[in-house]
């Protein structure tokens, strides 16, 4: 693989991880599942939201890659696509960063 194509995959997967956390519910699955595989109905209890909120974000996250199912009889239950991405996320939580409460809070956002 050239160093030219792997920067396009690179780029794409950092692409795709970033949409994925710029949701509130995509991140909490994602910090969720870094401690352990959960079901749908556990996750969507866990983070306050509907089932119906959690499935479509589920397939989100499955079509970025950063999920994956494992059945388990009738039914199904989501973990991490990749060992290296619960480290990951740990590193990113290391980040500190200064918060703006002005920031992204309206069609003001100069961050968008």
């Amino acid at each position: 693989m050239s160093t030219a194509t792997a920067s396009v995959t690179h780029t794409t997967a950092l692409a795709r991880l970033g949409y994925a956390l710029s949701d509130a519910t995509r991140a909490g699955v994602l910090l969720a599942l870094r401690e352990a595989p959960a079901y749908p109905s556990d996750l969507a209890d866990a983070l306050g939201v509907s089932r119906q909120v959690m499935s479509n974000q589920l397939a989100c996250l499955r079509g970025c890659g950063l999920v994956e199912t494992v059945p388990d009889g009738r039914r199904t239950w989501y973990r991490l696509a990749d060992p290296h991405l619960a480290p990951a996320l740990n590193e990113l939580l290391q980040v500190v960063l200064f918060v703006d409460p002005d920031c992204c809070a309206g069609e003001g956002c100069s961050c968008a």
